[in-house]
């Protein structure tokens, strides 16, 4: 029975591995709410990141190849709009959420009422509170812009033309937002811990 042969297979014996190493090297009193919140964190934003950057680097452009070769006999983009976008979008914005709620539960335990500190921007805070803001932005777009529209331009509800084509743009300009966003907030979140000034 090989792990590797399904992805929740894989997932867990990741997970299984983990923990190994996280018993094997520290000691059980060494692991702390702190260290698992970053670990969530990295892991859910590893997964939201990686799927922004699909969609703006890949997937957008090729269902715009799909749809140009579709009149000449190509494919189209069915397959990727039935199949794969609802998928991946699901791991999207359930992996924003899960980055968000995690990033606030560490700011909190790094320092007593973190999170109030870092959305103030005081006591220390100013380089990992952008990222915050930066970050808490992006979890909107996901849930209040991209979502609602995609849900329209995949047909998972119902909309008419003029929704969908509009639906189109308000997705496509809060992706790209949140692409352009998410380059500095990855130099906040990562330069406070790495000596980022403030």
């Amino acid at each position: 029975m090989n792990p590797l042969k399904s992805v929740s297979g894989t997932i867990i014996a990741g997970f299984v591995l983990a923990i190994v190493i996280l018993v094997a090297v520290l000691e059980p009193s060494n692991i702390n709410a702190l260290n698992m919140e970053v670990w969530i964190h990295v892991l859910a934003g590893v997964v939201w990141i990686g799927l922004l950057y699909y969609f703006n680097f890949v997937q957008v452009p090729g269902v715009g190849q799909a749809l140009a070769e579709a009149s000449n006999g190509g494919p189209g983009p069915a397959a990727i709009n039935k199949y794969i976008a609802p998928k991946a979008l699901l791991w999207f914005r359930w992996g924003a959420l899960v980055t968000w709620l995690s990033g606030v539960g560490a700011l909190e335990n790094l320092a007593g009422g973190g999170t109030l500190k870092a959305f103030m921007l005081s006591d220390g805070m100013v380089t990992i509170g952008i990222g915050a803001w930066l970050g808490t932005i992006m979890l909107f777009n996901v849930w209040v812009l991209i979502w609602p529209n995609q849900k329209k331009i995949l047909g998972i509800v119902e909309a008419s033309a003029e929704e969908i084509a509009k639906g189109k743009v308000v997705a496509l300009m809060a992706s790209r937002t949140n692409t352009l966003l998410s380059i500095p907030m990855l130099l906040c979140m990562t330069g406070y811990g790495h000596g980022l000034a403030v």
